[in-house]
């Protein structure tokens, strides 16, 4: 019997966890907060920071492999880790992911179309960047951003920008065209440790506030752009010599194209609807290949849309019970926050 060491004991860690249990694989959690929900659900978890040398060199000797839930685990973590035992996805994903500069250099390489982008280093280097995007664009941070946090939208010149880089704290920054879109998709692909990629179908996807609100399956697309998306993932996931599922997220363009929006090295929210609605969940495709078990089929039985359940929406589960065809995924969070990811729901159609 394998053990995975998982970093990180969010929903998605919990959710890893519950997947390997059902091929009995056993799963030990490094993460610093000791009641995490993957820790609910894991056999096993050593409470330490993700930089913590000793508690690092203890999953290694706990575990015959590690894999991750989120994407900002330190590269130099990775690093140590993949000294004794096989690290999955590679710590090459981590490095590109982290970095939204690298990111786009790296989706441009792999012959991807992104949006525009200028590095911003200085507040020398945002005047230029605006000015060359007629003072308009979305200003990000680099590294650690996320559900549309670390982040300015610059739709005129009513900004200023030196107040705009002060407040974003003069870190370096990007700064990205917008983009032309009809909607927003994503992928999730799967790469096994033998090559092989299978990618599930493409989920349309609705944003609120900057966090994913809702997953819809099928996407309104044409069935040459789903190719071309399953046919972009395939070709990251082999540029990286890629081990596991990956989110990857899209615009589809106005003109009719594609453009790779991000990333994610790792099993995605939005994907979350593979559980209700395919034999094989992304969570149990993403422990199949770090395993190196044949990976599953990843063709869907039902359409469906899944809800996420954001802050006190969770008071909502009630009522979600009652609904037909709605399987409800709750995810051991104690305390309801704004903005915070309490649970799922997906209803087939």
């Amino acid at each position: 019997m394998k053990t995975i060491g998982i970093i990180g004991g969010g929903q998605l860690g919990r959710m890893l966890a519950m997947a390997a249990a059902r091929l009995n694989l056993r799963t030990v959690i490094l993460e610093p907060q000791a009641d995490c929900p993957a820790a609910q659900t894991a056999t096993r978890q050593i409470v330490g920071a993700y930089d913590d040398d000793q508690a690092l060199d203890a999953l290694a000797a706990a575990c015959d492999l590690v894999t991750y839930e989120f994407e900002n685990v330190p590269v130099a973590a990775a690093a140590r880790l993949a000294r004794s035992l096989p690290v999955f996805p590679p710590p090459k994903a981590l490095e590109v992911a982290q970095d939204r500069v690298t990111e786009k250099r790296f989706l441009n390489a792999c012959g991807l179309e992104t949006a525009r982008f200028h590095a911003v280093d200085s507040l020398a280097d945002l005047k230029a960047a605006l000015a060359a995007f007629g003072g308009q664009g979305v200003l990000k941070t680099r590294r650690l951003g996320y559900d549309g946090k670390g982040q300015h939208v610059f739709r005129d010149d009513a900004d200023d920008p030196a107040a705009v880089y002060a407040a974003l704290g003069a870190v370096p920054l990007i700064l990205e065209s917008f983009v032309r879109f009809e909607r927003e998709i994503s992928i999730i692909a799967a790469r096994g440790q033998d090559g092989s990629v299978l990618c599930f179908d493409p989920a349309e996807n609705v944003h609120r506030n900057g966090i994913l609100a809702t997953s819809t399956v099928p996407a309104a697309l044409p069935a040459d752009l789903a190719e071309s998306a399953r046919a972009a993932a395939t070709a990251i996931v082999d540029a990286l010599d890629y081990v596991g599922v990956i989110g990857v997220e899209f615009f589809a363009t106005s003109d009719g194209g594609l453009a790779v929006n991000e990333i994610a090295p790792r099993v995605h929210n939005s994907g979350h609807w593979t559980e209700a609605a395919c034999v094989v969940s992304q969570f149990e495709q993403h422990m199949r290949a770090v395993a190196g078990l044949p990976l599953g089929d990843p063709s869907r039985h039902s359409d469906c849309i899944m809800h996420n359940l954001i802050g006190d929406e969770i008071d909502q589960v009630p009522a979600w019970l009652a609904k037909p065809r709605t399987l409800v995924h709750l995810y051991g969070k104690a305390e309801a926050r704004p903005g915070r990811k309490m649970g799922h729901v997906t209803t087939l159609r």
